[in-house]
């Protein structure tokens, strides 16, 4: 099968870019990596009548680490997040998170905004954004607004972008003592599928967790933060035990995702959970 016909055009500048998003009565979709959109056009899930590739705009990539905050442009490739030391430094998370996305060869092309705006409800990336408390930045002609990553995804492919919007940039704050950790469970071994996952994040002292971060993906459409989860975890010492956790993810995983298989997503979720912190028990007793 092949995509059905449709116009395309490469604008070199985001006014440009914008424009051609903007054009009244026209079915309009954004080319960023097409790691993602190239399959759906040949399926044809997607029927546009123009493609606009945001590959030639100038000032869409890059990456920007001051004292306060990290910018990420949104044509950023998960292999410049993956390899970028600095980044490594100051979020560490992003890059693990970025290298466990798929194959090297699927990371070459993917980028931030495209794996944003795709909103597979597993994806690695979406998950750390909410964890971290990112902003989604999108520009239209009509103006920029600014999107806290978790309201960003609506549901599974979807999102709050408007069809004349292009995402130009994910803001993530410094994590303010919080040191953040991402693990996932993926079919075919660690390049396939992701079932389920979680984002961790921990500010410890004298070995009792003072603050915690917890964000599951994969037990519905939309990343999901365990504000009870979190609750609970703070006080507990790291090293454990932590008798009635994973059921705790379960029971909160469900009320407020309620996807199908739920139940064994989010087990596998809280049983992550619970080797995340018995590594960092173990970074704490080196």
């Amino acid at each position: 099968m092949t995509a059905v016909a449709f116009d395309y055009t490469a604008p070199t500048t985001l006014g440009g870019a914008l424009s051609a998003l903007g054009v009244p009565g026209r079915t309009v979709v954004p080319l960023a990596g097409g790691q993602s959109l190239v399959p759906l056009l040949t399926r044809r899930e997607v029927r546009p009548e123009v493609v606009v590739d945001l590959n030639g705009v100038s000032g869409l990539a890059g990456i920007d680490i001051g004292p306060d905050r990290v910018r990420i442009g949104a044509m950023t490739r998960l292999r410049d997040l993956e390899r970028h030391r600095e980044l490594r430094a100051a979020l560490p998370v992003l890059g693990f998170a970025a290298a466990s996305v798929a194959h090297p060869h699927i990371r070459v092309r993917s980028t931030l905004g495209g794996s944003l705006c795709h909103a597979a409800p597993a994806a690695e990336l979406p998950a750390v954004a909410v964890a971290l408390g990112a902003d989604v930045v999108l520009a239209s002609a009509r103006g920029v607004r600014l999107v806290a990553a978790a309201r960003f995804a609506t549901g599974a492919g979807a999102t709050v972008r408007a069809p004349d919007e292009v995402v130009t940039e994910v803001i993530f704050p410094r994590t303010g003592g919080l040191v953040h950790g991402f693990s996932e469970l993926c079919t075919r071994g660690s390049t396939g599928y992701p079932v389920a996952g979680v984002c961790l994040g921990l500010r410890l002292g004298a070995g009792v967790v003072r603050a915690a971060r917890v964000v599951v993906t994969g037990c519905g459409p939309v990343p999901v933060r365990l504000l009870g989860v979190e609750a609970a975890l703070v006080g507990r010492a790291v090293a454990g035990p932590h008798p009635g956790l994973v059921a705790s993810v379960v029971a909160e995983a469900v009320r407020e995702a309620g996807p199908e298989d739920g139940e064994y997503r989010a087990e596998v979720a809280g049983v992550l959970l619970l080797r995340a912190l018995e590594s960092r028990a173990v970074e704490e007793e080196r």
